[in-house]
């Protein structure tokens, strides 16, 4: 029952932060409808719809009739960048579009005892709450002249403190004496009481917990603000981290990957082809495929360093069996995906096996390795981290891991920020190439 209680109590507290979080979220969509509207508005008014997508009669569904609008882009990746400085409290935004931030100031409370014999007394506690890393000096109060004591302290903002009144007041829990009240409201262990500046909960030995409020910002120890990132990036790209620049870092992952990828694709789509061909080779590697494919990388981690050590052939082999399987799948996925009716024109007229392997399966399955490839590459990079593990002295993955260890947090959002715009230089990269290589691809 007790573990019951403690995880209803964890499920209640996330159910309030997300109460709390949700007009933002509201906010968001309704964003996103708005500028929605506003575009297509704009776009009716400046371009009347008189070319030829305007005279189809099915666009929804049609693939051709759908592509990535750039405004739409553009808004949403400066919402987000918007979001982010609002609830870390960035110096790029006006104070007005912050989400309300932890509590800073003066606060104060009361709190009632009650001794053995029934008789009670109360005292005020005033509470200076300071921002993270700056140093305050309690208020000087006047403890006054009843058993219960006025007194003061200072708490650092998203912190809280344990007041021990034991030690201020004239009697305490070994004569028996405990809090009943705060603010005039009863209190026993267990139990909490809202005040004007947070909340004062107590602990089960009677202790009062005082818990300024947070707010929605976010403690730059968990997320930073945009601006100190960019510093950071700044700084590392100058100066360097762990005796390597950036760039260095960015070029062993990159190289990391790139080669691992490689290595991945040059085994797995023949595998794909000779699954989606052979009904042997099927047999043969389809049990092997289908179990592997589910195992994620990093469970295959000590292993790898079992048999390839930790140095970069380690790296690169964790890289090749994380697209490995996803380009045989897409390989096979593709093969299996051609029309039969394409392959019966070939035949009559004419074609050889290996003429309607170059001319029919080779091209009408580029389309699903294609995708396939930027799964994996997506994979990969999110594997490098894990593979940079293994005693890596340079790498992305490496900075981000050796920054957590040390609460680094805006070199773990920088690392992260950075792999995810190479991986999306990436896939568009590979987005071109597709639309150079594989023009029909939609058409038939």
């Amino acid at each position: 029952m007790e573990i019951l209680g403690n995880l209803g109590a964890e499920l209640w507290a996330v159910l309030r932060t997300i109460a709390r979080a949700l007009p933002y979220l509201v906010g968001y969509v309704a964003l996103v409808l708005a500028t929605l509207l506003i575009w297509t508005w704009i776009k009716r008014l400046l371009r009347p719809r008189r070319d030829y997508t305007s005279l189809k009669t099915v666009t929804f569904g049609d693939e051709s009739a759908v592509s990535s609008n750039f405004v739409a882009s553009v808004v949403s990746v400066v919402l987000i960048f918007v979001f982010w400085a609002a609830f870390t409290g960035s110096r790029l935004l006006p104070e007005v579009l912050h989400a309300p931030g932890p509590f800073i100031g003066t606060g104060s409370f009361s709190y009632t005892i009650t001794t053995p014999s029934g008789e009670t007394d109360d005292a005020m506690v005033q509470v200076l709450v300071h921002p993270v890393g700056a140093t305050a000096t309690a208020p000087q109060v006047d403890p006054g002249d009843g058993i219960a004591k006025n007194d003061s302290t200072t708490i650092a903002a998203y912190r809280t403190q344990l007041l021990r009144v034991d030690e201020n007041d004239e009697m305490g829990r070994a004569e028996e004496t405990f809090i009943t009240a705060v603010d005039g409201q009863n209190i026993a262990p267990g139990a909490a009481v809202d005040v004007a500046f947070g909340r004062v909960a107590m602990s089960e030995r009677g202790t009062l917990n005082i818990i300024p409020a947070t707010g929605l910002q976010m403690e730059p120890i968990w997320l930073p603000a945009p601006e100190t990132v960019w510093a950071r990036m700044t700084e590392i790209a100058t100066a360097g981290y762990r005796n390597s620049t950036l760039a260095e870092h960015l070029g062993y992952s990159l190289f990391r990957v790139v080669v691992g990828f490689a290595l991945g694709a040059l085994v797995g789509i023949p595998l794909g082809y000779a699954m989606g061909l052979s009904n042997w080779f099927r047999g043969w590697f389809d049990p092997i495929v289908e179990f592997m494919r589910p195992v994620p990388p990093l469970a295959l981690i000590p292993l790898v360093i079992i048999w390839a050590g930790i140095g970069e052939t380690g790296k690169i082999i964790l890289l090749f069996l994380a697209a490995l399987w996803i380009m045989a799948i897409a390989a096979r996925s593709g093969v299996s995906g051609v029309r039969i009716s394409k392959v019966h024109a070939a035949y009559s007229l004419g074609a050889s096996k290996w003429q309607i392997m170059r001319h029919v399966i080779i091209p009408n399955s580029l389309p699903e390795i294609f995708t396939g490839a930027r799964v994996a590459m997506g994979v990969c990079w999110g594997t490098v981290v894990a593979a940079e593990l293994v005693a890596a002295e340079k790498g992305v993955g490496m900075m981000i891991m050796v920054a957590s260890q040390f609460q680094s947090t805006d070199i773990v959002l920088m690392g992260i920020i950075l792999i995810g715009v190479i991986g999306f230089g990436i896939d568009m990269l590979i987005r071109w190439a597709e639309r150079l290589l594989v023009p029909w691809k939609g058409r038939g």
